[in-house]
């Protein structure tokens, strides 16, 4: 009982095989009457059954089918540019098939690799999948612009992803791809798109190609800086993003979008001490970096440092006199300042101060106006201060009436 059982099932798979191997056979008839999509079609099930006798073979033959289906579409391409006639054309079709050829050619040579019964290796369609080929895998960069431009990001990643992964596959061993003119230019679209997507692992894997060709090294590094930036999950990511700004920021110190990746990493890091000693460091290496300055003189402004803070935004100032926030910043410490000297200098029973100790608190005010006034006079609608409440104040404290009762109305307005 056992053997005719035994028997059956060895009667089943042989039966199951010579079925996907008739389909093989199916297929290649339709393919030789230029039945591109049918015979694919027949095809299909026997390139992933298990059953199927010669899987190389069967993949070799999907992409002869693709390949041809390719060639067929591109010669009408061509033939409609020469001499149009108006005539449609399966772009998609073509796009795809170039893309299935080179699919299917890299999964024969993949089954080709295998060891036979005897253990032994016998490569039989790679040559002739090579010679055939070369000129389909560049083909494959419109096949990603065209997805690209419909904006099929999936498609397009996936067609210059093969792109760039067939120059390292076994299938074209032995051919020189080392000098691939668009090597570089595909894999910074590879990463842009990746970016695009949010998949920054990828995005930073194809920018680091493209960044060893010095003519892409520049946009590479910014798909690089970007995808760092947005996957900072540990402080290893930070460490690395930070490093790799800093490096380029000492390589191209005029690059200003260093210098304010850095200014956007130390202000959006809530550590002020590291912003000070990076703020110090930039008017090390140039001392004419008023942003390095002002950024000096926030800090020291959060730590109620008045005088070194003012100093800080008078050197902002002297480099750049329209700096608003330099001149409200300026002005604002000083007024903290003369309060903090007020309280400094009362009397401690009656709070009241003698004249030469009013007059030293004046004298702070009125610098402290100064600043003010000026801001207000560069942005007088208040769109980048707000200064009409700290001038209501000193206005107010200096005893100007007049202008303190024009300062509240402005402050009650808004």
């Amino acid at each position: 009982m056992k053997k005719m059982m035994m028997m059956a099932i060895m009667a089943a798979a042989a039966t199951t095989a010579f079925a996907q191997d008739d389909l093989v056979k199916e297929a290649k008839k339709a393919f030789a009457k230029g039945e591109f999509d049918q015979a694919a079609q027949v095809l299909a099930p026997a390139l992933t059954s298990s059953a199927t006798t010669d899987k190389a073979a069967a993949w070799n033959l999907q992409s002869e089918i693709m390949q041809s289906k390719f060639s067929a579409i591109q010669a009408k391409e061509v033939e409609e540019k020469v001499k149009p006639t108006g005539a449609t054309i399966d772009t998609m079709g073509m796009h795809d098939a170039a893309i299935g050829a080179i699919e299917a050619a890299m999964k024969c040579d993949e089954f080709d690799r295998q060891p036979n019964e005897k253990g032994k290796v016998k490569i039989r369609f790679r040559k002739e999948a090579q010679t055939k080929l070369q000129n389909t895998r560049l083909a494959l960069i419109n096949a990603g612009l065209f997805y690209y431009n419909r904006k099929d990001l999936d498609n397009a990643l996936k067609t210059w992803a093969m792109y760039l992964a067939s120059a390292e596959d076994p299938l074209f061993e032995g051919v020189d791809l080392s000098k691939d003119p668009y090597r570089a230019e595909i894999a910074y679209y590879a990463g842009l798109v990746a970016y695009q997507k949010k998949d920054y692992a990828t995005a930073e894997k194809y920018a680091n190609i493209a960044a060893q060709d010095p003519a892409k090294a520049d946009d590479a590094n910014e798909i690089l800086l970007f995808s760092k930036k947005e996957n900072l999950k540990t402080p290893a990511d930070s460490a690395s993003y930070l490093a790799m700004v800093k490096d380029l920021h000492k390589q191209k110190p005029d690059e200003k979008r260093y210098f304010n990746l850095l200014m956007d990493y130390y202000t959006h890091a809530h550590n002020m001490p590291a912003l000070k000693v990076w703020a110090e460091e930039e008017i090390a290496i140039n001392a004419e970096n008023a942003m390095a300055w002002a950024l000096k003189g926030e800090v020291e402004m959060n730590d109620r440092q008045w005088d070194a803070a003012v100093e800080s935004y008078k050197k902002a100032i002297e480099i750049d006199p329209t700096f608003v926030q330099c001149l409200f910043n300026a002005g604002v410490c000083l007024n903290s300042k003369a309060i903090d000297l007020k309280d400094q200098l009362s009397d401690k029973k009656t709070g009241g101060l003698t004249k030469a100790n009013a007059d030293k608190v004046k004298a702070v005010l009125s610098e402290s106006l100064t600043f003010l006034e000026r801001a207000k006079e560069l942005d007088p609608e208040r769109e980048k201060v707000n200064w009409a409440y700290p001038l209501y104040q000193i206005y107010y404290s200096l005893g100007d009436k007049a202008k303190s009762e024009e300062m509240e109305k402005l402050v009650n307005a808004k």
